[in-house]
């Protein structure tokens, strides 16, 4: 197998949590400091999403902050598209500041938030970076031709739920998008497929570990994929993985708050080589598994297919 799923999985879930939750879910992770700081969602007995804080020092054992980490914003620029809630959150690290996307839910629709911290202590909210209606969206850690890059899923009735990529001078004005990437037919990722983790950058491309859906008779099964771009130009994707390489198997993946899901919003490069991989399980708890990078990435060419 490709990901060795950790043997004391789930590694959080809401009883570890020393405030209400309902779920413990769909986290990102980054290091900081020597730490693994983990920004998971929640979803309060009311039902909307909050997210949370904990932290660890070896990448497997969490200890959850005492408070939430973020709210929804209660200042006039994002509350009225903040409402419903906050959830599924990547982070990466650029320029010696971690940005943090997330998308916002309200009456409105769902749109991205990105916020910034320096500490993971305090957060600053920078914009809304999107319009309705936008998931997944994760930032390149590293710029291109001195502009930020995204990898975002808007939905489209004519191109619905594929992956597309934008560009910024300053993280808040975003353009020259263009698509990249489709779900393929009556594949594993048919339904719709979405950016997970943050792309990691390898000596043959950046690897982007994407969530991909298919519609069955029993419910919509949501597993992971890959796919590699060149290093110097994001946009031109070198290869999809025809094949999956994690799906619901374990009893916390396969029942929970919604069934039959694997989700990804984070994973952490290791300097041996390998890398943690961090998925929601079931949206109701978090779990890891290691892989080895360029495992990751053989399997990816071997097996690859068109991106359209």
């Amino acid at each position: 197998m490709l990901i060795q799923r950790y043997n004391k999985n789930p590694i959080l879930t809401k009883d570890d949590v020393p405030y209400p939750v309902a779920t413990v879910h769909n986290a990102g992770v980054v290091k900081y400091k020597d730490k693994y700081i983990m920004i998971f969602r929640s979803h309060r007995l009311n039902g909307r999403s909050i997210l949370g804080k904990a932290e660890s020092d070896d990448g497997f054992h969490f200890t959850v902050a005492k408070e939430p980490f973020m709210l929804p914003s209660e200042d006039e620029k994002f509350k009225e598209y903040e409402e419903y809630g906050i959830e599924d959150p990547r982070i990466i690290e650029l320029d010696g500041e971690y940005l943090i996307t997330y998308s916002a839910y309200s009456r409105n629709g769902v749109r991205i938030g990105l916020a910034k911290t320096t500490d993971f202590s305090t957060i600053q909210r920078v914009s809304l970076i999107t319009e309705a209606d936008y998931r997944n969206v994760v930032i390149f850690p590293e710029k291109f031709n001195g502009l930020y890059a995204r990898l975002d899923r808007p939905h489209s009735e004519i191109s619905p739920w594929s992956i597309w990529i934008s560009y910024s001078p300053d993280l808040i004005y975003w353009g020259e998008s263009k698509l990249i990437m489709k779900p393929m037919q009556y594949h594993w990722d048919e339904m719709k497929i979405g950016p997970g983790a943050p792309p990691i950058k390898t000596s043959r491309g950046w690897l982007s570990i994407y969530h991909g859906v298919f519609p069955t008779m029993d419910g919509s099964v949501y597993r992971l994929g890959l796919a590699l771009h060149y290093l110097d130009d994001p946009s031109i994707i070198i290869a999809v993985c025809d094949e999956w390489i994690l799906q619901p198997e374990e009893p916390y993946e396969i029942t929970g708050y919604v069934h039959n899901v694997v989700f990804t919003c984070g994973a952490v490069p290791e300097d041996d080589g390998t890398v943690k991989i961090y998925w929601g399980g079931a949206d109701t708890v978090m779990c890891v598994g290691t892989a080895n990078l360029e495992e990751l990435v053989d399997h990816c060419l071997k097996n690859r297919r068109s991106p359209k």
